[in-house]
């Protein structure tokens, strides 16, 4: 095999069975990667300098092909289900030796690194690609060492990312052609069947997450910043909630924009870089992450293009909702250089509520935000998973990451409540989605009101206002904030038809206390008592 590349590690890839490979490319620099995936046909350089991909079929995750493998080491601590489901240790064979079988005498590009800024609870991860573009965007995403420390590189785990590389299920044992296995016990994750580069990034944080906890540290998909008294804030949602464009604050200092630990010292970041949804991207609103869209070493996906040009089109859903870019952390100005902040002052927690019921802010008490973290409440905007359609799907993603979560909930909420105890965190449920109306007669809540909502939170500017109650939720609102009008702050006054307000809000809590009762063997009267006035 011929090795190629600054600094190849002394632990090869024969380690791991892979022989006979055309060239194992080891850690290219950002030019040399660019220059392979422009050889290869991989990838196109539009305007400004960002490396353009397009995943064809899949543009999203397929969280029906993640599979786990069953064994004895782990096998009671996964929350086996519709999320985590198992897969033999010989199906999971079967699939490598294909994998092995495929990788001969093709290149392949080898990217070692680390996922945790907090040397303590380092991982260290080698991402081998089949594509040259995948690679840049593993180097992205996430802690590159120092060139000292490629040489001895020894990695925790290893992901095998094969794209076009399809199995058969019948045979297999999986789900569709498309593959996203892993095995705790061999210390292995394999993908293959799709190039959409989300499933890299989301391997990882699943081992994370079911890593973490056995070390007392609470993996959470979440962003993260520093205000200028060194107060810390996290910031839950899932995709389309505004975690990455609320957290990249001018005012704030970015500890990371969506994967954290939190441990006795503080929070730290999972990552080196940003994976952020571009659609639709203001250069106004948004105009850190907007100008990484136009940077060499980004790394777009399936955007669009101006006719025959090389110029961006960020308003086209040509391709997918889910556009995206991958860019190191440091692309966005005033970001931590420890990826590291102390323990958390404030939590945020955001939706993006389709119905348009739920107010733009609220205060929750440590009860009310453990029902709504183990709800994980917001409508799914289209385009972030295969299969969910051109509608938003309003949805209950627990912990803010279900699909991401191989432990039960439960050991994530009581983590997360026992931090909160200790710290005396305040916490605010944010909707950055619909008001007015629901999707489709509202319109989406202004980000101008938004940040100031959440800068008001953040600072203090909250503490001194009067609250009411919301009927419908039981939530603390606050009745006015500089800046913000305040008739935007009460939801119901912002619909015409009060009537279909208030039908429209029964129906949502009727969903929560719905949703809820799964996890009502696992909280106390008091978590419950929250969620009874919720539901009422």
């Amino acid at each position: 095999m011929k090795l190629d590349g600054p600094v190849a590690s002394r632990q090869g890839l024969e380690a791991l069975g892979l022989k006979n490979l055309a060239t194992a490319h080891f850690n290219l620099s950002v030019p040399q990667l660019y220059e392979a995936a422009i050889r290869r046909g991989e990838a196109q350089i539009a305007e400004g300098g960002p490396l353009l991909a397009y995943t064809g079929q899949h543009t999203g995750r397929s969280p029906n092909d993640k599979f786990i493998v069953e064994e004895a080491s782990s096998k009671a601590d996964i929350n086996w289900g519709d999320v985590n489901r198992p897969i033999s240790r010989g199906h999971f064979d079967g699939v490598f030796k294909k994998v092995q079988a495929y990788l001969q005498n093709r290149e392949a590009f080898v990217v070692d690194c680390h996922a945790g800024a907090d040397p303590e609870y380092r991982l260290s991860v080698r991402v081998v690609c089949e594509n040259a573009w995948h690679a840049l965007f593993a180097r992205n995403m996430f802690l590159r060492p120092g060139h000292e420390d490629l040489a001895a590189f020894d990695p925790d785990f290893t992901i095998v990312q094969v794209p076009g590389l399809q199995v058969d299920p019948e045979v297999d044992g999986t789900n569709s052609e498309c593959f996203v296995l892993v095995s705790f016990e061999r210390r292995l994750v394999l993908i293959g069947g799709t190039s959409y580069a989300g499933e890299i990034k989301k391997s990882v944080f699943s081992l994370l997450n079911f890593l973490l906890p056995a070390r007392d540290v609470l993996p959470m998909h979440c962003s993260a910043n520093i205000g200028p008294e060194g107060d810390t804030a996290i910031f839950f949602g899932l995709s389309g909630t505004g975690k990455t464009t609320l957290s990249a604050d001018g005012t704030r200092t970015l500890i990371g924009d969506d994967e954290h630990g939190w441990s006795d010292h503080g929070i730290f970041n999972f990552e080196g870089g940003c994976y952020a949804k571009v659609i639709r991207l203001s250069a106004e609103a948004e105009p850190e992450i907007h100008a990484t869209t136009r940077r060499f070493g980004t790394v777009l996906e399936n955007v669009a293009l101006h006719g025959g040009s090389r110029s961006l089109d960020l308003d086209s859903a040509e391709f997918t909702e889910n556009t995206r870019a991958s860019y190191p952390i440091d692309f966005i100005p005033n970001i931590s250089d420890s990826g590291r902040g102390g323990l958390p002052a404030n939590i945020i927690m955001l939706t993006a509520d389709a119905f348009g019921v739920l107010p733009p802010i609220s205060r929750l008490t440590p009860e009310q935000a453990m029902y709504h973290f183990l709800s994980g409440y917001t409508a799914r905007v289209a385009g972030t998973e295969k299969g969910v359609g051109s509608e938003p799907k309003a949805t209950f993603s627990t912990c803010f990451g279900a699909p991401f979560m191989p432990r039960h909930p439960s050991v994530y909420a009581k983590m997360l409540g026992e931090k909160m105890a200790k710290t005396g965190a305040n916490c605010w449920l944010v909707n950055t989605g619909w008001s007015g109306g629901a999707y489709g007669v509202g319109k989406r809540m202004a980000i101008g009101h938004t940040r100031t909502l959440v800068r008001a939170a953040l600072n203090g500017g909250l503490a001194d206002a009067e609250f009411f109650t919301d009927p419908h939720f039981g939530l603390a609102v606050p009745r006015s904030c500089p800046g913000v009008p305040s008739e935007v702050l009460d939801p119901r006054a912002t619909w015409k038809d009060k009537q279909s307000y208030d039908q429209t809000a029964r129906d949502l809590t009727r969903r929560f206390e719905q949703n809820f009762k799964q996890f009502e063997p696992y909280v106390d009267d008091e978590i419950k008592a929250a969620g009874i006035y919720a539901a009422a």
